[in-house]
């Protein structure tokens, strides 16, 4: 299946499915003799894994990244490296009853019609579960990126928003609670709906806001490999995703041309940053920040009418265990697309010099 493979110079390609034996991936293009800290790896995949409170998934998954090649003494080597998680909590039983019908919003109907095969289980590769592979690569590119500082938090739960822009915010706060954000009266709100719609059996979208800071001038490739492309691209890729925007997005539609060029007046430090921190596809060393759109996530537990693969109408309820809300687990998921986007970018950058 082609579309595996993720990035120009930094390249990761990852294999798996949501119940099979494992999932994992391969890193290419990855500078040596940079140390490689497992513990970071592993924090980054508790952030993103099931069953870490309770308004995610209870699937029970431990998530420990299993390094096979690349590394050595705690060293990149310069050699691909290769990285295993094996799924232990793995229930295929509970997807029994939708083996032959196709789950509305789901990818149970074009990955059939595609490849005349699928795997129902989970979703096979078309699940999320697929995201372990990108949080491994993802910290590894943060550890080698070092002094660019990549977080990422959720800005809004259905009509539920924080009021702070992303330079207002305190980052220490994202972590505090399970929600991931930094306005700890605006997380209650949340996780308090999340509740209210995982007991009728629904689920809910939101916003989640990235920030890119200390990234130097110059990265991106115009004309079609711009900076913000890539990021879109990247974004795009995250099951759930369904908009992107960076900068002022679509609130410049309601401004003015005079109202929206960006103003740095060194005197009194006033400034203002439409742009995003990216002209003409590239970076010029102000902030980069961008909005993340996930929709509410498809497998409901609700009573639902859908075909199946005879085509004829069918009533259906599906089993198994599943988020109300992916975005709490989703923020290391974005922070771990962006890192690769900017050390893919960087190391496409030192070409020219």
């Amino acid at each position: 299946m082609p579309g595996n493979t993720f990035g120009n110079i930094f390249k990761l390609t990852t294999f798996g499915e949501s119940h099979g034996k494992a999932i994992g991936g391969i890193i290419d293009g990855c500078p040596s003799g940079i140390k490689i800290d497992k513990k970071k790896i592993n924090y980054e995949l508790n952030r993103r894994k099931p069953g870490q409170s309770e308004i995610v998934s209870p699937r029970q998954e431990k998530d420990k990244v299993e390094i096979l090649s690349g590394i050595y003494n705690k060293k990149t080597t310069g050699t691909p490296i290769g990285f295993i998680v094996y799924n232990k909590d793995t229930k295929s039983k509970d997807y029994k009853n939708i083996k032959n019908i196709y789950r509305p919003s789901h990818a149970d109907f074009t990955y059939y019609k595609k490849y005349k095969i699928r795997d129902y289980r989970g979703g096979g590769r078309s699940s999320a579960r697929e995201t372990v592979c990108r949080v491994i690569a993802g910290s590894i590119a943060k550890q080698i990126l070092n002094n660019i500082n990549i977080y990422a938090y959720v800005s809004s739960i259905n009509d539920i928003k924080i009021k702070n822009t992303y330079d207002k915010i305190k980052v220490k706060n994202i972590e505090k609670n399970i929600i991931r954000c930094p306005d700890k009266n605006v997380a209650i709100e949340m996780i308090n709906l999340i509740k209210k719609i995982q007991k009728k059996g629904d689920t809910i979208g939101g916003v989640i806001t990235c920030v890119i800071k200390n990234t130097p001038i110059g990265l991106g490739e115009p004309i079609f490999n711009k900076l913000h492309a890539e990021l879109g691209k990247a974004m795009l890729s995250i099951n759930a995703v369904k908009g992107f925007e960076y900068g002022s997005g679509f609130k410049c539609t309601k401004m003015k041309g005079s109202e929206h060029n960006d103003v740095y007046i060194k005197d009194n430090k006033t400034k203002t940053n439409y742009s995003g921190g990216i002209q003409g596809g590239i970076s010029n060393g102000m902030d980069i920040y961008f909005n993340v759109a996930f929709k509410p996530v498809s497998t409901i537990k609700k009573t639902q009418y859908s075909l199946n693969k005879k085509n004829e109408k069918v009533k259906f309820k599906i089993k198994g265990r599943h988020d109300p809300c992916v975005l709490p687990r989703a923020v290391p998921i974005v922070e771990a697309m962006t890192a690769l986007v900017i050390l893919d970018y960087f190391l496409l950058n030192k070409i020219y010099k």
